[in-house]
């Protein structure tokens, strides 16, 4: 979070929303193969990820009542950015493309999609009021009218995007990964 408090907060904002989703789905995925324990295991994680969110959604709205430009500027600066997910971090020594290909995977089963991240900016905006904002400098108005826009675009985005794949009939590739004995997926 480059050490800023906004960037923290609006960055654990998205973060802990799209965990709960992808926590979410992936229990309703067990629950579906029959997986009950993996099902509880999900759900009561995603319930955690809710409560984090909800906390640190609500420590925003309080800095936008208090410094609604300086937030308004990080957010939209992050956004140009795109917000990352801690697991792109992660290595298990021997896939230098294991962010890549969990990703893919996680999008090809819907465990967290480009659709997802496009229904997190429209929940922010939403949470926050953007759309209601009032009492900005010039430069905090054009960072909200961006914002205000950003999901709709992202939306519009990932839908065309998972589109093409469907009708480029990819074959599917499998990816392997060692933490579950180098299965494919």
């Amino acid at each position: 979070a480059q050490k800023d408090p906004y960037r923290g907060f609006v960055y654990t904002s998205f973060q802990e929303r799209a965990t709960k989703i992808s926590h979410g789905n992936v229990g309703r995925m067990a629950r579906s193969a029959g997986d009950k324990n993996l099902s509880r295991i999900c759900a009561k994680i995603a319930g955690d990820e809710g409560r984090h969110e909800k906390a640190y959604q609500t420590f925003v709205t309080e800095i936008l009542k208090r410094d609604p430009d300086g937030l308004l500027h990080v957010f939209g600066e992050m956004m140009r950015g795109q917000i990352v997910m801690p697991a792109e971090l992660m290595t298990d020594g021997v896939n230098p493309n294991l962010y890549g290909d969990f990703a893919d995977v996680a999008q090809r089963l819907g465990v967290y999609t480009a659709v997802d991240y496009a229904e997190i900016i429209r929940h922010l905006v939403d949470t926050w009021d953007l759309e209601n904002l009032e009492g900005l400098s010039s430069e905090a108005e054009k960072e909200r009218e961006y914002l205000c826009k950003l999901p709709d675009r992202y939306r519009k985005l990932a839908e065309r995007s998972m589109n093409r794949k469907k009708q480029v009939n990819e074959e599917v590739v499998p990816k392997t990964f060692s933490w579950i004995h180098n299965r494919a997926c």
